[in-house]
C-alpha cells in the first residue's frame, strides 16, 4: 500500500510539530508529507522542509516568504513551491496527493481551509476547536456532502471517539469530558483576579500552545469543548457532562444506559490523539510509554466550580458562538504573547457502531 499523502495547517506550532514527530516513528512507507502551512517561525519551518521535503509550503506573508527562501538557499536546501495568505493555506488544505489534512492552527484562521479540505473529500484530523464553535452545522454537512472524515485530535474529544467506538448510540446516556482543572483550580476568586499571565501559563498537566493554555486557565476551554462535542457526536447540551480531573489520565468517558461507564486512559501526551487521527480505524505501536497503573497512588474527580469558572456553560448553538470564538483567539495572542459513519437528521459524526 502506498504512503499516504499529509497536509498540516500550522507546522512549527505544537500540535503540527508533534504531527511531525508522530509521523517519523510511524516511517515513510505509511505517511508522506507533501504540505505544509505556516505563519512567520521561518526557522522551525526551514528545518521541517529540509527534513520532510513537501512539495507545497504556506507562509502568512510575502515577507516571510523572502526570508524562508533565504533561509533555505543558506543551507542549501531546494526550495519547495510557497505559497501565501489565506489563499495559501487552502492550497495546502487541497493539495491533489494530501489524503488527510491536519488542521491545527490557532483561531479563526483556520476556518477556511479547513472547510475546504471537507469540501474536498480529505480526511480532516481536527485540532482546531474554533472551527466548529463557530460554524459546526456548516462543517458537518459539508463532510457528509462530500463523504469527508472529521475525526478529533482534542485530546478529550479524541478519547470520546475511542469510547464510542462499537456504541449504538440509543445505548450512551450522556458523554463526560474531564478538565485538570488548570493552574488555579484551587484559587479563591480574589486571588485568581490578581493572578499574571505567567501563572496562568503555568499548566499542571499538559504541555500546550499559548492560546489554549490561557483557555484552560480560565476553563473556558471546557465551555468550547461542549460545543465541539456536540456538533461531533450529536449529543444535546444536556447530555454532555463536565468533571475535574487533575491527575488527567481518564481523557474522557461515556455513561451507558445501565449505569456502566467506558473510560479512555493514556499518558499525557497529545502524540497519542495525533496518532490515532491518522491511522483510524487501524492501530500501530507508538513511540509513547505505557501508562504505568500500578504507579498511579489515586485518581480525584470533583464536580466543576461555576461560581469562580462561569465560561463552562456556554449555549451549544447561537449567533455569537463565531464572534466568540475569534474573539477569544486575538485575546489568546495578546495574553500569551467526515466520513459520517453515524449521523441523525443534523448529520453529526458518530464512530461505527450502531
Amino acid at each position: 500500500m502506498s504512503a499516504r499523502g499529509i497536509a498540516i495547517l500550522g507546522s512549527t506550532g505544537s500540535i503540527g510539530c508533534n504531527s511531525l514527530r508522530v509521523i517519523e516513528s510511524l516511517g515513510a512507507e505509511r505517511f508522506n508529507v507533501v504540505a505544509l502551512a505556516a505563519g512567520r517561525n521561518v526557522k522551525v519551518l526551514a528545518d521541517q522542509i529540509e527534513r520532510h521535503h513537501p512539495e507545497l509550503v504556506s507562509v502568512e506573508t510575502e515577507e516571510s516568504a523572502a526570508q524562508l527562501k533565504a533561509e533555505l538557499m543558506a543551507r542549501s536546501v531546494t526550495a519547495p513551491r510557497l505559497v501565501c495568505g489565506e489563499g495559501g493555506l487552502v492550497e495546502v488544505a487541497t493539495h491533489e496527493l494530501a489524503d488527510c489534512v491536519i488542521s491545527a492552527t490557532v483561531g479563526a484562521v483556520g476556518f477556511v481551509p479547513t472547510l475546504r479540505a471537507l469540501e474536498a473529500g480529505k480526511r480532516v484530523a481536527l485540532a482546531n476547536k474554533e472551527t466548529l464553535v463557530m460554524a459546526g452545522e456548516l462543517m458537518t454537512r459539508a463532510a457528509q456532502k462530500s463523504g469527508a472524515e472529521l475525526l478529533p485530535v482534542d485530546s478529550e474529544h479524541n478519547a470520546l471517539h475511542q469510547c464510542l467506538r462499537g456504541e449504538k448510540r440509543s445505548e450512551v446516556r450522556r458523554i463526560i469530558l474531564t478538565a485538570s482543572g488548570g493552574p488555579f483550580r484551587t484559587r479563591d476568586k480574589v486571588t485568581m483576579s490578581r493572578a499574571t499571565v505567567a501563572e496562568a501559563m503555568k499548566h499542571p498537566t499538559w504541555n500546550m500552545g499559548a492560546k489554549i493554555t490561557i483557555d484552560s486557565a480560565t476553563l473556558m476551554n471546557k465551555g468550547l469543548e461542549v460545543i465541539e462535542a456536540h456538533w461531533l457526536f450529536g449529543f444535546a447540551a444536556d447530555e454532555i457532562g463536565i468533571v475535574v480531573h487533575p491527575e488527567s489520565v481518564v481523557h474522557s468517558m461515556i455513561e451507558m444506559v445501565d449505569g456502566s461507564v467506558i473510560a479512555q486512559m493514556g499518558v499525557t501526551d497529545m502524540r497519542h490523539a495525533i496518532q490515532y487521527a491518522l491511522t483510524y480505524p487501524e492501530r500501530f505501536p507508538s513511540e509513547l510509554p505505557s501508562l504505568d497503573l500500578a504507579k498511579l497512588s489515586s485518581l480525584h474527580f470533583e464536580a466543576p466550580d461555576l461560581e469562580r469558572f462561569p465560561c463552562i456553560a456556554p449555549r451549544v448553538s447561537g449567533p455569537g458562538n463565531g464572534r466568540h470564538a475569534s474573539g477569544r483567539h486575538e485575546c489568546g495572542q495578546r495574553r500569551g504573547g467526515a466520513r459520517i459513519h453515524r449521523r441523525t437528521d443534523r448529520a453529526f459524526r458518530y464512530p461505527a457502531g450502531d
